[in-house]
């Protein structure tokens, strides 16, 4: 059986170094390929775990943590995040930023995809004062040599769930790839949901 439990701020902190090694094995694999980096994960997690109302879903198997999703005020997000909005004229302060959904694969099939989106979505909304929740996703060219067989992209799964691509909103982040010697720049298109519709 898996135990769903949420974590608000620092509540999470016994959990992080858990999460960090969760994010990097599934970023490990396509489309992100990432070559993991504690020190950027300590960083990372550390800025969702210094906003009290910032979200962690956690996902356990007994006591192992097999699946988390993350969710912050975007105002408490670094600057590349809320610049996409300030230039599209969306007020940062009104939206509520979802980090990441990372469940290991044995796991997956089991509808926790949809508890992480209702969780955050529900959180989001209890805070009062928020419009809309977006995500952001790595993109790849369509034609990556890359990409292994049967990869299916979840952009039916989210535009199911009422988000919609945003053409004209990206914003680059550094990562370093498997088998690279230093970081590369990537692309990543945001998805956004009026929040009034969860």
């Amino acid at each position: 059986m898996i135990n769903v439990q949420l974590f608000t701020g620092a509540a999470v902190t016994p959990h992080l170094d858990a999460v960090a090694a969760l994010r990097i094995a599934v970023f490990r694999d396509w489309p992100y390929l990432y070559a993991g980096d504690r020190d950027y994960e300590a960083q990372y997690l550390a800025t969702y775990a210094k906003s009290p109302d910032s979200l962690f879903v956690l996902a356990f198997d007994g006591n192992e943590v097999v699946g988390a999703s993350t969710g912050v005020p975007l105002l408490d997000e670094v600057a590349s995040f809320r610049q996409p909005f300030i230039e599209r004229g969306i007020d940062p302060a009104r939206v509520f930023y979802f980090g990441e959904s990372v469940l290991l694969t044995r796991y997956r099939g089991q509808r926790l995809g949809h508890r992480f989106f209702d969780e955050r979505e529900r959180h989001a909304g209890l805070l009062g004062r928020f419009e809309t929740t977006a995500f952001c996703s790595v993109e790849r060219p369509p034609g990556d040599s890359r990409r292994p067989d049967g990869f299916r992209l979840n952009d039916r799964f989210w535009a199911g769930r009422g988000y919609v691509r945003q053409d004209d909103m990206l914003c680059r982040l550094e990562w370093q790839e498997l088998g690279d010697d230093a970081p590369s720049d990537h692309a990543l298109r945001f998805w956004l949901r009026p929040l009034e519709a969860s």
